[in-house]
């Protein structure tokens, strides 16, 4: 599943218990909106590299809730 899938409760409910840095939040509240790695790293203001790894700790975290 595409963080992009996720009803709004369902996002409500992980920021909820994930505990989200606020650079993982960030993240996952643009790729929410379907927003490519790539885009979110310049939005962030952060290498590409930065962004790949904070996406696999948001989704790691997912893991463990879902």
């Amino acid at each position: 599943m595409q963080i992009r899938d996720f009803t709004q409760s369902e996002a409500d409910y992980l920021q909820a218990v994930c505990n989200f840095t606020a650079d993982e939040n960030t993240l996952f509240e643009l790729r929410l909106k379907d927003i490519p790695l790539e885009s979110c790293a310049e939005k962030m203001n952060r290498s590409i590299d930065s962004v790949k790894a904070l996406s696999r700790r948001v989704n790691a975290k997912i893991q463990r809730e879902i």
